[in-house]
């Protein structure tokens, strides 16, 4: 079966189709019209794979996947279009551009912590550069899966775009075959699979992984505040974001005001029965929620702990002075469990910061500039925010994506067309003239040709 949709996907780009602006805009605004017309039934979806509340789900799934398709739409002909540039005096007479072209087919493997906007966000990009697609949603969010698998059969002949269903199984099925370009997003360890499998054929990747993200609060910092827009970016999609806060290096004069301030808006958000709130979602796999509750054991609990196995829920935790070499710290968290340490001199940051690979994201939160500075400039991570969290993913301006171990490439926008198309180097030549000097024999003096270094 993937051997025949490969062909088939193979045989289309072949026709030159999607290389005709008009043709991808032509879908691209039908996809829009159907996610429209389907935006409940994708909440609903939601809901029904983890609890997910009405309101995340169009705040971070739909109504961003939206402003992606707008977007592209508006903007996919100028960005399809050549980039002249400069002729070098060495070509002359010449005109000289860029031209953006697609790579073929794609393919693209999406997670389960934000299953709808992980799968469309990338296709996106990836049908405004040209290219025809094959997207693997996850098994673990099968409700979303089976809504995305319906759109893009209402929208799409097979041959341009169609959804694989499955676990492992297809997965390894679909990475058997060869491809032009594969974009995933999900694990660090699922993640070496995919670039080891991908460079069977010298695929070109982008790799969308995890990180262990620090959040810095230091002794000049507006802690309500801070204390609001950490348990903000923490514990929305219930701490399942890859670049949620995933511990908090707090400055001992001002910790115990901090953890003040969390358990206030923790309560303020989603009121005294945590567990009774529309506003809170589930664990979405049972595999993740068992991990998530052995990383309590012998913690030093401030806040929640308590769980409901039934339910796969946990309440948002906080985490007294974890231990380095504890479970809560050896790994990303990825789950409402904020662990929570103290230091007393700036110097002390980097021991922990440096115990972990580049993260993904990274939280400064301080009024002191040079603090600020000096934190983003030390340290190597895929985006981060000063003064608040997570909020840099919504500029379609940015690039999104990690660096080292949290990820290679970035997208969003106009990134994520041009992550998904080869940039051709075009040199047209006039006939008019011919300058002897290039061809053999070189009578010409070294000296002379030691001056070329100029005209480049």
């Amino acid at each position: 079966m993937v051997k025949d949709l490969v062909a088939a996907q193979n045989d289309f780009f072949a026709t030159q189709k999607t290389k005709e602006v008009a043709y991808r805009k032509q879908y691209l605004k039908k996809l829009q019209e159907e996610i429209v017309a389907q935006e409940d039934s994708i909440c609903d979806a939601l809901y029904a794979d983890f609890k997910k509340p009405k309101f995340e789900s169009l705040a971070t799934e739909t109504q961003l996947v939206l402003a992606e398709l707008k977007y592209a739409i508006k903007s996919v002909k100028s960005w399809s279009e050549r980039n002249h540039v400069g002729a070098s005096l060495l070509n002359f007479p010449s005109k000289e551009w860029v031209q953006p072209e697609p790579y073929g087919k794609v393919l693209i493997i999406s997670p389960w912590n934000y299953p709808f906007m992980l799968s469309i966000s990338p296709l996106i990009g990836a049908l405004a550069a040209g290219n025809t697609a094959i997207l693997k949603p996850s098994e673990f969010s099968p409700n979303t899966s089976k809504i995305i698998a319906q759109i893009i059969r209402k929208v799409f002949p097979p041959e341009y775009v169609t959804v694989v269903e499955g676990g492992v199984e297809a997965s390894t099925a679909l990475l058997a075959e060869k491809w032009e370009y594969i974009f995933f997003t999900g694990s660090t360890r699922v993640g070496k699979i995919v670039y080891k499998k991908a460079a069977e054929h010298l695929t070109p990747v982008t790799l969308e992984l995890s990180g262990k993200n620090p959040c810095i609060v230091d002794e000049s910092a507006s802690i309500k505040l801070a204390a609001k827009r950490i348990a903000w970016g923490k514990f929305i999609n219930a701490g399942q974001t890859c670049i949620a806060p995933d511990y908090i290096l707090v400055h001992k004069n001002v910790k115990k005001a901090l953890v003040e301030g969390l358990k206030t808006n923790i309560a303020g958000f989603y009121g005294e029965s945590i567990e009774a709130s529309q506003d809170f979602a589930r664990i979405t796999t049972s595999k993740h929620y068992e991990e998530l509750k052995a990383m309590l054991k012998g913690q030093q609990v401030l806040f929640g702990g308590n769980y409901n196995d039934e339910d796969q829920y946990l309440e948002p935790t906080l985490v007294d002075e974890p231990q380095l070499d504890s479970t809560v710290m050896e790994g990303e968290v990825f789950g409402p469990i904020l662990p929570i340490i103290s230091y007393a001199d700036k110097s002390e940051l980097d021991e922990y910061i440096s115990h972990y690979p580049n993260s993904l994201a990274f939280y400064v939160f301080s009024n002191t500039k040079k603090f600020q500075q000096r934190m983003m400039q030390n340290y190597s991570f895929g985006g981060g925010t000063i003064n608040d969290t997570v909020v840099h993913i919504t500029n379609k301006a940015l690039p999104f994506g990690g660096v080292g171990q949290s990820g290679i490439g970035g997208y969003h926008g106009k990134h994520t067309f041009d992550l998904f198309s080869h940039h051709k180097a075009i040199v047209q030549r006039g006939n008019w003239l011919d300058p002897a000097i290039r061809y053999a024999p070189y009578n010409v003096s070294l000296k002379w040709i030691k001056k070329l270094k100029h005209f480049f």
